[in-house]
């Protein structure tokens, strides 16, 4: 069968008009070619020497928003194909949020650690993210904390958490500053 490329946005989140990020591809594949796609639409084709392709988003405008996916290439066969990623553009209208974890950075396999986002705003929601998951969205919250149960060395990475209203305009907070958890 195909093998799969994960498709991740470093550093995840809404992105501002006028921020950036990056569109990253990695794949356990040869030497072939990644090609980036927005809906149907072909943007852009790394010549690829390794597992990983890098697309970036500068300047962002509202164009940017939409579905993105890779596939990779060897001699113009498609060969390996990653699922779709949503990018947004909003306008950050709230303050930025505090995340901070609980009992700390580095922790042992097997604990239970508790994510904390914090925002001077009433009534929100937050997602927290982990850099490199194909889902950034690991957990929606109405109020209060993210607890990971028996974390394992996969949950090793670096989080950020991002806000937005709970009304029908859905605004939306800048990003956290990131925080790295270290499992051992």
């Amino acid at each position: 069968g195909l093998r799969t490329i994960s498709i991740f946005l470093k550093p995840p989140g809404v992105i501002p008009p006028g921020g950036s990020t990056t569109v990253c591809c990695t794949c356990e594949c040869g030497y072939g070619s990644f090609v980036l796609y927005k809906g149907s639409v072909q943007l852009h084709t790394l010549e690829q020497s390794g597992s990983r392709a890098e697309f970036s988003i500068s300047n962002a405008t509202y164009k940017d928003s939409g579905t993105y996916k890779c596939h990779y290439l060897e001699g113009g066969t498609v060969l390996a194909r990653s699922n779709e990623l949503e990018v947004s553009v909003k306008e950050l209208h709230l303050p930025r949020p505090n995340l901070s974890v609980l009992p700390g950075h580095t922790v042992t396999v097997g604990a239970d650690v508790m994510f904390r986002c914090t925002i001077t705003h009433p009534d929100t929601g937050c997602y927290l993210y982990l850099e490199g998951q194909e889902r950034a969205q690991l957990f929606s919250r109405e109020q209060g904390d993210y607890n990971l149960s028996r974390v394992q060395e996969g949950d090793s990475g670096r989080y950020s958490c991002q806000c937005y209203t709970l009304n029908t305009l859905r605004e939306w907070s800048a990003v956290s500053k990131a925080l790295d958890l270290v499992v051992r």
